[in-house]
């Protein structure tokens, strides 16, 4: 097949490529692509490529010596070079001299300014891929897997007929739900766990638009990832190529054969069990969640905290996860909607659950909470898949309320969250209980309706946001140190106890939270 300069030019590797000269040169043809470092125009005649071949140079060795650059540009034209392709230019180059440009322009040689951020190695690959396999998937990598993908006699369904394709082409795939789930793999080897292959993916960006998939190397092991559509849904592939024998370019067309042959078996994915046993868990079906523990691959031991976050951003809190999954040795699993996630943390080492694990979790939850519009909810230090769904109900009862009671917070533990369902529980059934906190802050009406506003709002700003900090409490409600104090006193001698004392802060507590509840509902 025969490519051009224009044909490489709508690669990838050259999006955002200016063309300054040569122009009507384009259709030159394009038979290799390689790197050019010379110091003198003779050096040009040292290197031994094809003539019609892409020539690439960021010109380092002359940057200082434009009649050298001119002479260079025309020593490759005359050598019969298909173009050359300046990079650097902004950085080792500030600028392409006009009498560069110009020399190149004369010899009719296509010459090409890339980007700030390109480097030699994708366009190399682009364009050999281009040139040894064009567009008419003729290499044996795909006519092989076409064989055995389609062979709708000898399988009786997709699952069968990738795996042979895998064994007969020495690759493996492995098919992920949007949470990085594994729903399908065909694994020909074991050099590496797919657990270590999720933990990188999800540290990189394989959703970018590139037309070419992306490649991580997990433990020595070359991998290949992408999104695919199936059905609407969105999936992510990665494919392993066993012994580095194939370029991105062949794997991107293998991932496109076998997307197609997923519509022509008409596959369906099987459910994805992990994100199934976290929605059975928020569900509150906890006999859905013990069916499903085993095809998850979950033990209730495993568990060490489940969480709800909202608002911090997909890519932001996958980069925070994947960071804590290599340093603490723990698993996240997750489902996530727009800005909503459900998770757990789990850990599969048997002494796992003990306090330096569990604090491990509450730094990571201290972690997401840098972005302001951020709020994670979380019950670390559980019991089993029974303790799992009722910490999951107290997330998903009492997360909306929480928040107005400790506007200022970010993070809510437990504890928080327990005050707040008792609280709400109190509020519904109304009666002897509720009326009993509220008559704890009936002096404050007694004092006046302005006065006891004031010294309210202090005393709910001193126990539920400053923590019983003094200072705190000035600097939330923007008033001096000296002026809480005298607050306190005038309260404590209001109620006749002192408000820090043991036996008095758990119901004033509960009062004060009740309060900013009934704000909310009434």
């Amino acid at each position: 097949m025969k490519v051009t300069v224009a044909d490489c030019l709508v690669l990838d590797a050259f999006k955002g490529a200016q063309v300054l000269a040569g122009k009507l040169n384009l259709s030159n043809d394009v038979k290799a692509i390689s790197v050019l470092d010379a110091c003198e125009v003779e050096d040009v005649h040292l290197h031994k490529g094809d003539e019609a071949e892409i020539l690439l140079t960021g010109f380092l060795a002359v940057r200082g010596d434009v009649e050298k650059q001119c002479s260079i540009v025309k020593a490759a034209a005359r050598r019969g070079c298909a173009a050359l392709a300046v990079y650097y230019v902004g950085k080792a180059l500030k600028a392409l001299d006009d009498r560069v440009i110009k020399a190149a322009e004369e010899e009719m040689l296509p010459l090409i300014i890339m980007p700030e951020s390109a480097g030699y190695s994708q366009a190399i690959t682009e364009v050999m891929d281009k040139v040894l396999y064009g567009d008419n998937f003729s290499n044996s990598l795909i006519s092989n897997t076409v064989y055995h993908l389609l062979n709708f006699e000898k399988h009786s369904s997709f699952q069968s007929a990738v795996r042979e394709a895998a064994i007969n082409n020495d690759f493996q795939m492995i098919l992920l739900s949007e949470d990085f789930n594994p729903i399908l793999t065909v694994e020909t080897r074991y050099k590496a766990t797919i657990a270590d292959a999720i933990k990188l993916g999800r540290e990189r960006n394989v959703d970018s638009d590139s037309k070419v998939y992306t490649m991580i190397d997990v433990n020595g092991v070359l991998t290949y990832w992408g999104p695919v559509t199936i059905n609407n849904d969105k999936y992510y592939m990665f494919i392993v190529d066993n012994e580095d024998s194939y370029t991105a370019g062949e794997i991107t067309k293998l991932a496109e054969i076998i997307q197609l042959a997923m519509g022509m078996w008409k596959y369906t994915p099987e459910r994805d069990a992990k994100a199934e046993f976290i929605k059975a868990l928020i569900r509150g079906n906890k006999s859905l969640a013990y069916t499903l523990k085993d095809e998850a691959k979950i033990s209730g031991d495993d568990i060490l905290s489940v969480f709800f976050s909202k608002g911090i951003g997909q890519e932001t809190e996958s980069q925070i996860f994947a960071e804590f999954e290599k340093e603490a040795d723990l698993n996240i699993m997750k489902i996530t909607e727009g800005d909503e996630t459900y998770g757990m943390i789990l850990t599969y080492d048997e002494d796992g659950a003990n306090a330096v694990v569990r604090n491990s979790c509450v730094q990571l939850f201290n972690k997401l909470k840098g972005n302001k519009k951020a709020r994670i909810f979380h019950i670390t230090g559980l019991n089993g898949i029974e303790g799992a769904g009722d910490a999951y109900r107290l997330i998903s009862e009492s997360w909306s309320f929480v928040q107005s009671v400790f506007p200022y917070k970010r993070v809510f533990t437990k504890y928080e969250l327990t005050l707040v369902s008792n609280c709400i529980n109190i509020q519904i059934q109304g009666g002897f209980v509720k009326k009993n906190y509220i008559e704890l802050l009936e002096p404050f009406k007694e004092a006046g309706e302005n006065k006891g506003r004031q010294l309210l709002d202090t005393l709910e700003t001193f126990v539920l946001d400053a923590g019983m900090n003094s200072s705190k409490t000035a600097e939330f409600m923007g008033i001096h140190a000296n002026t809480v104090q005298y607050r306190l006193k005038k309260i404590n001698e209001m109620l006749g106890v002192e408000v820090t004392g043991n036996r008095v802060i758990p119901g004033l507590t509960m009062a004060l939270a009740l309060k900013r509840i009934e704000r909310v509902v009434s």
